[in-house]
């Protein structure tokens, strides 16, 4: 049998053990029983013993015990350690206090007349270590599943951001290239700037948003660089205004949280508008408190205004939801006009 411990293990039962030693320390010192460096060096003896077999007992035995196997059979190998137990905790916790009085270590404080009598008396200080040992156990056992749960919940969240970062990157992208193609076709001398442009923005989301978090000047930077990109597309009759009022530009935010918002004010608005397409953008962040306000126009509609959320902003709902603990995304239609409002406590992030 190969014997395998962690780190974690072996400091868990060094833990428990110094533990049961001080137990036994108070236990004989409230008895009177010997000087104290007799007493000490009698429960080190002991103790030592009692962790190897706790060890392999917790570590190795029940583990085994716990295999699926038939019931007579399990019932026969319960019987055989319960006997096990009873021996190693009797004759064999009486044999190593005999050999600790052979090698000095261990001091006779009571003589008894007979080995039953010894076995007798000293089975319930093995005993009372199983149980010891068992109660730590089991709340090590119960700690380590809540770490586990907890770190398995900590992963699914990083996977499903990464996915939602995966489908809004490429469809972020594919409506860019739609906007140089409407370039191209035309045949328009912008064409390559516009090319020049989206190469900057891929290099950017390349390798600028493959952490947790970029200062938040670049994520200005990537909105202005699109916003710059879409005045290609228009003529003068496009309005567009942003503006930010920001008072630390290194403050961390997710990359690319803000894009989704503007992009969704020119796919799903500012190009379906025939007269006097506009955009205004508003970005704040004072005391770590966002907000993003996107108003964009819309074609005016004689019906009910009704609020139709893209991929986009689908996506970026769950993220915040995975991130923050504190935020809110309003959207209304108007008659003529789209407004978003984002506002996050950037010090709540998960």
């Amino acid at each position: 049998m190969k014997i395998n411990i962690s780190k974690q293990q072996f400091k868990f039962y060094i833990q428990v053990t110094l533990g049961y030693l001080l137990f036994w320390l108070v236990v004989d010192s409230a008895n009177a029983r010997g000087s104290f460096w007799s007493a000490f060096f009698n429960n080190v003896w002991l103790v030592i013993y009692l962790a190897v077999i706790n060890f392999i007992f917790f570590e190795y035995t029940l583990p085994f015990l716990r295999r699926k196997r038939p019931a007579i059979l399990k019932t026969l190998w319960w019987l055989l350690v319960v006997t096990g137990l009873l021996s190693l905790f009797s004759f064999g916790l009486y044999a190593w206090r005999f050999l600790g009085i052979q090698l000095h270590i261990y001091t006779a404080l009571i003589e008894f007349k007979s080995v039953e009598k010894g076995t007798s008396y000293i089975v319930p200080h093995g005993l009372l270590s199983v149980f010891f040992f068992g109660l730590f156990k089991y709340r090590y056992n119960h700690l380590q599943l809540k770490l586990s749960a907890q770190q398995l919940r900590l992963e699914k969240r990083e996977a499903e951001l990464n996915y939602l970062r995966s489908q809004t990157n490429p469809h972020f992208l594919f409506n860019t290239l739609n906007n140089i193609y409407s370039l191209a076709r035309d045949k328009s001398e912008l064409a390559p700037e516009s090319i020049l442009r989206l190469s900057g923005m891929l290099r950017f989301m390349l390798y600028e948003t493959g952490g947790d978090f970029i200062a938040i000047e670049h994520e200005v930077r990537i909105i202005s660089e699109y916003l710059e990109l879409e005045k290609l597309r228009y003529d003068d009759s496009l309005r567009i205004n942003f503006n930010y009022d920001i008072e630390d530009m290194k403050q961390a935010v997710p990359p690319l949280l803000l894009v989704p918002l503007v992009e969704n004010a020119f796919k799903h608005g500012v190009s379906e508008t025939r007269d006097n397409p506009s955009a205004d953008i508003h970005l704040s962040v004072n005391q770590r408190q966002l907000v993003f306000l996107v108003k964009n126009s819309t074609e005016e509609s004689t019906g009910e205004p009704v609020v139709r959320e893209n991929i986009g902003l689908s996506n970026l709902r769950r993220q915040l939801e995975l991130q923050y603990t504190d935020y809110s995304l309003n959207v209304r239609q108007g008659p003529a006009q789209f407004t978003a409002t984002l506002k996050i406590n950037l010090a709540s992030h998960v």
